[in-house]
């Protein structure tokens, strides 16, 4: 067996086996108690449904997964520009992160309403919503980078008589690419929620159904083989995009690591 793939077998084999244990605790349960399918449907039962709604499924998942990367792309950029502005004075930190706090605390549900009426339930409202909720930890995550230089190299670049463009550029921006990095992928699991949360509350009008439409629609109809098979779809999509990110810090940031 190559290095390759013995890493691959230590990276997935332990989680598989997990996964494979509960799912048999599942089944045993829900046969063993005769759990009704309405309230616990067994593995089985939810394998069905995901195969007959595989269609469906997998159109929702692209939808749903087009809206959290738009909004997951947009918070990358904004919130990097962001931490630049905050990198450069003390006084904007102070006077404008309270309201990048604000961003993470406010109950988006709150807000939903709002969105609806400016944007409309269209795509760019579930974007939004994304966006919203994954700003955050680029924001905090590039801020500390940026503001955590070693002083020597700052003074080092004062020496030289470095601009402060090149400072920010040259000296704080690759200081801070590892907790861009960090924070990237802890937002691109919020964007996927961030979109499925956008889909129960703004929607997409009358061009798509994704999965938080699939999962209130199932959920209401008591449907619950296919709204678990909603659930698992929206986990693997989760899974997906923060794989997905740690592919790229792996491939950007290997060279800050020893």
């Amino acid at each position: 067996m190559t290095g390759f793939a013995r890493r691959l077998a230590a990276l997935v084999l332990p989680p598989l086996a997990v996964f494979l244990a509960v799912l048999a605790v599942w089944h045993v349960v829900t046969v063993r108690f005769d759990v009704p399918e309405y309230v616990v449907p067994p593995p089985g039962g939810v394998l069905d449904a995901a195969v007959k709604s595989g269609a469906k499924l997998a159109r929702a998942a692209w939808l749903t997964g087009a809206a959290a990367l738009c909004g997951l792309a947009v918070s990358v950029v904004v919130g990097v520009l962001v931490a630049f502005a905050f990198s450069q004075a003390r006084l904007v930190r102070r006077a404008f992160y309270p309201y990048a706090i604000f961003l993470q605390t406010v109950p988006i549900v709150a807000i939903a309403p709002v969105i609806v009426i400016w944007v409309g339930q269209e795509f760019r409202s579930v974007v939004l919503v994304a966006h919203i909720v994954s700003l955050f930890p680029i924001i905090t995550n590039t801020t500390q980078g940026l503001t955590s230089v070693d002083r020597n190299l700052l003074e080092l670049f004062r020496i030289h008589n470095a601009s402060r463009l090149q400072v920010l550029l040259r000296l704080r921006f690759p200081n801070a690419v590892p907790n861009t990095m960090t924070g990237i992928k802890t937002s691109s699991g919020l964007a996927v929620i961030g979109a499925i949360v956008g889909e129960f509350f703004t929607g997409y009008g009358e061009s798509g159904q994704g999965l938080g439409f699939l999962i209130q629609l199932w959920g209401g109809q008591l449907r619950t083989a296919e709204l678990f098979a909603a659930i698992f779809a929206s986990t693997l999509l989760g899974l997906v995009i923060f794989a997905a990110a740690s592919l790229v810090e792996d491939l950007i940031a290997s060279r800050w690591r020893d």
